[in-house]
């Protein structure tokens, strides 16, 4: 198969795909578009834009798109709709990041005659897959390359040694061995690699980026209101704010309160189990309140299916399915559920904790003359001896035949 003419490349500016970006030029003798994406890493992107134009990539090929406001609006919220958690506690970081960027990859690519793509994931990892899938779903033609498959520079002493040899600026943080690698975003930091290898060795205090140790917290609790529209957050005490806004606020009442830490041990789509560390302060704030705001405008029906659903529709994200039919499909029944969770919950922040100590809504559900203990003229106590009877009913002749059949169980 020929060498494609023209690729865009999922472009950091750090040392893997800066060497990247050299191979293609070298091994495949092609045209490089890099693309960097703005998801709210917290770095500064123009040293990309620079490190490009110096390894011989045109201006016009250089692409540094800002999609914070997107990524939180069309991929984050649209997940936290459904409460979404992988494996009982993982809130998708990473996984939700990688639709996106394969999405505006392919958009280039369209726009400057690519015929191909490339990233920078590894052979043993779910990224590859993320991307892949993302890429062959929006474009079923295009040409995927993926060095690390490909090439054998398998080494950390072999990727130096080639940078030095092209004239790669090579970090001084970079001539060791890395102690883990990291993966950000608005939503998250992930953490995984090296010291963090032995999951029965506690993770280092200097692996966490975004977040004070819950011990190290403030004494006294911090205490918002979140606004929420349709299943989606749109205010913070009151003051509207825009999807990226609004989480980065979120971020930082998080992490100043110890808020969103994990250490989780999962289990790869391809096969493997790994170790990551993340955090995510503001998504678990958001989940919380979420939460309470489902609570009270709900219907139960309707909360348990969409729970039921959560799990299948959390491995699809985490597996790269984004944009499969049965996702759009899942997709579609969790905003119908949203229509009316519509309304305000408080939440208490203290080391490490959320807790909901509110919540209210137009279209509540809560009957408080339902439940109270009070006396009452709307619910007749009598009729829960007939319900309690029709529901033991099955129960009743089971009993019934079990003891004709001498089953003493």
């Amino acid at each position: 198969m020929s060498n494609p003419k023209k690729v865009v490349l999922a472009y950091s500016g750090g040392l893997d795909t800066s060497i990247i970006l050299k191979w293609l030029q070298e091994e495949k003798g092609c045209e490089v578009v890099t693309f960097t994406a703005d998801l709210g890493q917290g770095e500064e992107l123009e040293p990309a834009r620079k490190k490009a134009l110096a390894a011989g990539v045109k201006p016009e090929n250089i692409y540094i798109d800002d999609l914070r406001e997107e990524f939180v609006r069309d991929f984050v919220f649209p997940m936290f709709r459904a409460n979404t958690v992988y494996e009982g506690l993982y809130l998708l970081g990473t996984s939700i990041a990688r639709p996106l960027i394969s999405k505006r990859q392919i958009e280039i690519a369209n726009m400057v005659g690519a015929d191909a793509v490339c990233h920078g994931a590894t052979g043993k990892g779910n990224d590859q897959v993320r991307f892949e899938l993302g890429y062959y779903a929006l474009a079923p033609d295009i040409k995927v390359i993926a060095p690390w498959r490909e090439w054998d520079l398998n080494s950390r002493n072999k990727l130096i040694e080639y940078a030095e040899k092209h004239g790669i600026e090579i970090a001084t943080d970079k001539r060791g061995e890395a102690p883990f690698s990291v993966d950000a975003n608005l939503l998250h930091t992930s953490s995984e690699g090296k010291v963090l290898e032995d999951p029965n060795d506690e993770a280092p205090d200097y692996i966490y980026q975004r977040t004070v140790a819950p011990e190290d917290a403030p004494d006294k609790a911090t205490v918002i209101e979140i606004g929420f529209e349709r299943g989606d957050a749109v205010s913070i005490d009151g003051e509207e704010l825009s999807p990226a806004t609004l989480l980065t606020r979120l971020n930082a009442l998080g992490g100043s309160n110890g808020i969103g830490r994990l250490d989780l041990l999962e289990n790869r789509f391809v096969g493997m189990k790994s170790r990551g560390v993340y955090e995510t302060p503001g998504g678990t704030i958001l989940l919380m309140a979420h939460r309470g705001i489902e609570q009270i405008t709900m219907d139960k029906g309707a909360m348990h299916l969409k729970d039921e659903l959560m799990p299948r529709y959390a491995e699809l994200i985490y597996n790269g399915f984004w944009y499969s039919p049965e996702r759009e499909m899942l997709q579609a029944a969790i905003d119908h559920s949203q229509e009316l969770v519509t309304g305000t919950v408080r939440l208490k922040l203290y080391k490490g904790n959320v807790d909901i100590i509110g919540r209210s809504s137009p279209y509540s559900l809560y009957s408080q003359e339902h439940v109270t203990f009070e006396e009452d003229d709307v619910y007749d106590q009598a009729d829960a001896g007939g319900f309690i009877k029709i529901n033991a009913l099955r129960l009743r002749l089971l009993k019934a035949r079990d003891r004709k059949a001498g089953k003493n169980s």
